[in-house]
């Protein structure tokens, strides 16, 4: 028992003897984890005060110098005030001088002109004095004896000046003369060119007879679509392997012979195709013209043609005037105009531009009563030509008021063009225009979609529309244009009236 007591109660004096060791070693340990705190706590704030020392001193110099530019900009600021300052004063005292200059200047001035006026009002005095004097000797009055006077000096004046006048005149006259006629034979020796006189008939040369008979067709069909395609008259006679073409028309002949050529080359010879050649060749000619417009265009150094004005210049290379191709003709007027408007001192370019554009109312596509140089004119102005050009256009035939100087140039480079030996048939024109007018005749009818005058005029083709005209209005139509035509216009012989009404089905098998 004893035993059991003293080993209880050593296990209460170990325990105490345990619990105050762990009291003093957490005690120990707290105060060694304060200590290493308090450590690092004195290390942060040492370093957040050194930083903020640091900080501080940056601050300070960057104040420092904040400080030292305003000062600096101050300073400037003060020193271009000061500047300015004094020379404003240098600038009042310059001023200060020389108003004190003018007004001694003026008051100069002022004692000068008391003394002229002094001065004036005895001369005055003096003169009245002289005039009373020469009155009373001569017996007549001041006015008096000036206006004779006057009129003697006038006269002498006027007697004077009309000699001089008719002198200047009469040199004027002969040294205008002689230096025209010195410009326009310089300007026809500087340009001549050749001349050929334009037919209305074309001939195509084959390698034998045979092949007339396929170009005919059976029944005559083939010829008869050709000549109903291009509006051109195929004469296929005894003459050894030619066949001739008649149209006054050079732009169809031109087509109906390049057609013709295909079609013998080809071998391929019936109405469909036919038809196919002739489009395919209109298409290519059109090309032809504006390229033709174009290269004419450029060898003549003209530039900034609006598009249809090219067209136009190309067409006129298949158009002739009296026989004269037009083309040439108008490259030959531009060549005059410009070297005559250098002659002159006037601007070459515009005078240029109007001589090759002087005749496009001849080419142009619309139907007009108007003369080809007013049309003309119309036609510059619609695709926004000079006003130089427009004028020179329409008056080189006196049908407007020429206002430019380079509008008598037009119409007498004109007039040295056409009036060169054999440069113009006279004949072509009304010829041309009897065949135009035999044209339009038949296509103002209701119903007719195309009308060729073939034969020289003596016959009229109308291609009529089938589904608005029935074969016995066909009958009526042709009696009726053939009366119109004996009733209005004036031709030799006689003029068939052929009217062709045809009825066509295509259909297409794939």
């Amino acid at each position: 028992m004893i035993e059991v007591i003293a080993g209880i109660g050593g296990l209460l004096a170990g325990a105490v003897i345990g619990y105050f060791l762990f009291i003093n070693t957490l005690t120990k340990k707290k105060e060694a984890l304060i200590a290493e705190a308090e450590a690092r706590g004195e290390t942060i704030r040492k370093d957040k005060e050194l930083r903020a020392k640091e900080r501080f001193l940056e601050l300070k110099e960057k104040h420092d110098n904040s400080i030292k530019d305003r000062t600096r900009k101050i300073q400037s600021a003060e020193d271009r005030v000061k500047s300015k300052e004094t020379k404003l004063n240098k600038d009042l005292e310059h001023q200060k001088r020389a108003q004190n200059n003018t007004d001694r200047i003026q008051k100069d001035l002022d004692n000068q002109i008391t003394a002229l006026k002094t001065k004036q009002s005895e001369l005055e005095t003096t003169r009245e004095r002289a005039v009373a004097l020469l009155e009373d000797i001569s017996g007549l009055s001041a006015e008096e004896a000036k206006t004779q006077l006057g009129e003697q000096l006038k006269d002498k004046a006027r007697a004077q000046a009309s000699e001089q006048i008719q002198e200047i005149l009469d040199e004027a006259k002969l040294k205008a003369n002689t230096e025209a006629k010195k410009i326009v034979i310089q300007s026809i020796q500087r340009v001549a060119t050749e001349h050929a006189v334009e037919n209305s008939v074309s001939v195509f040369n084959i390698e034998s007879d045979d092949i007339k008979g396929r170009i005919i067709g059976r029944e005559g069909r083939n010829i008869r679509a050709l000549e109903a395609a291009t509006g051109v008259e195929f004469i296929v006679d005894d003459t050894p392997e030619a066949i001739i073409l008649s149209c006054f028309d050079p732009v169809r002949r031109e087509i109906a012979r390049l057609s013709i050529h295909q079609l013998v080359s080809d071998g391929r010879i019936h109405p469909a195709r036919i038809e196919e050649v002739v489009k395919k060749t209109t298409k290519n000619i059109e090309e032809e013209i504006a390229e033709i417009g174009k290269r004419t265009c450029i060898d003549l150094g003209i530039h900034g043609l609006k598009n249809e004005l090219v067209r136009m210049v190309g067409r006129m290379k298949y158009r002739s005037s009296y026989g004269q191709n037009l083309l040439q003709h108008s490259r030959e007027v531009s060549n005059l105009c410009a070297t005559m408007a250098a002659e002159l001192g006037i601007n070459t370019k515009l005078a240029k531009r109007a001589g090759l554009l002087h005749d496009i109312g001849k080419v142009s596509d619309e139907e007009s009563e108007l003369p080809h140089a007013i049309l003309g004119m119309k036609l510059a102005e619609k695709y926004g030509e000079n006003a130089e050009v427009c004028n020179a256009i329409g008056a080189h035939h006196d049908e407007i008021e020429m206002k430019y100087m380079i509008s008598p140039i037009v119409q007498v480079c004109d007039a040295i063009s056409g009036a060169r030996p054999g440069a113009r048939r006279e004949v072509v024109e009304s010829y041309i225009q009897r065949l135009k007018d035999l044209e339009n005749l038949a296509l103002g009818y209701e119903g007719v979609s195309k009308s060729y005058a073939i034969q020289a005029g003596r016959e009229l083709r109308v291609l009529v529309e089938s589904e608005r005209v029935t074969d016995a209005e066909a009958n009526q139509l042709s009696f009726d244009i053939s009366q119109k035509i004996q009733e209005e216009m004036t031709y030799p012989g006689q003029v068939k009236v052929t009217v062709i009404r045809e009825t066509r089905a295509i259909n297409i098998a794939k």
